[in-house]
């Protein structure tokens, strides 16, 4: 089997597995994922078969909607991996990238770096900010039924991974606890100079937003 058709195979797989997933988690986000991802890896020496399975499969099984538990996503993709007979080598790089592209509340030591892993996690958390970013946030912030904003309740920036992952938090508390730190962990120079003006876009989107709170605008 060839590598495009290692790849079209695993965007059939995808876009089946994630059918009714949550609308910042689902399959265009994926599609998102795997376009920044491509762009990025223009510019660096990685391996493209392993940056597109890694996009692809990043969010499979994400952890949030499986009660926490963080070995579904490798598992579920180990075992399809292995349909296409796909080179071990190859399996166990973008196993190791699903496991370690996470933000995890951005306190978490990173157990495995690559050149491919910088480029995916670059290209996850960069459908993570800007316009897009702004409408995921919400999107599951309405999800999960949370607050837009309540300013008794103010950002914790010093939170554990299991804060983090059960964190209740108003939406808005999202953006200072990771998204406006993103633009700062970027790993690629595509991705920092893409990042940048996100960031930006993010900063005014809040500037807006407290002016129509306090009804000023």
């Amino acid at each position: 089997m060839t590598e495009n058709q290692i790849i079209e195979n695993t965007i059939v797989f995808v876009k089946d597995t994630l059918q009714g997933a949550e609308g910042g988690h689902d399959w265009f986000h994926t599609h998102r994922v795997l376009n920044n991802a491509q762009l990025i890896a223009q510019g660096e020496n990685v391996n493209h078969l392993i940056v597109s399975l890694g996009a692809l499969l990043h969010d499979i099984a994400d952890s949030k909607f499986h009660n926490g538990d963080e070995t579904i996503g490798p598992t579920v993709a180990t075992k399809f991996l292995e349909t296409l007979n796909v080179q071990e080598i190859v399996i166990d790089h973008v196993i190791k990238i699903i496991e370690n592209i996470s933000f995890k509340g951005g306190n978490q030591a990173q157990k495995f770096k690559s050149l491919e892993l910088d480029v995916v996690q670059d290209a996850d958390r960069l459908d993570a900010i800007g316009a897009i970013g702004i409408a995921r946030c919400f999107n599951y912030g309405g999800f999960k039924n949370r607050a837009l904003y309540n300013p008794e309740i103010k950002p914790n920036l010093t939170m554990t991974k299991e804060e983090y992952k059960s964190s209740t938090a108003p939406t808005i508390n999202h953006f200072y606890e990771k998204l406006l730190l993103l633009k700062d962990r970027m790993n690629t120079s595509t991705g920092k100079k893409i990042a940048e003006e996100r960031h930006q876009y993010m900063e005014r989107f809040l500037e807006q937003f407290y002016q129509e709170w306090e009804g000023i605008s």
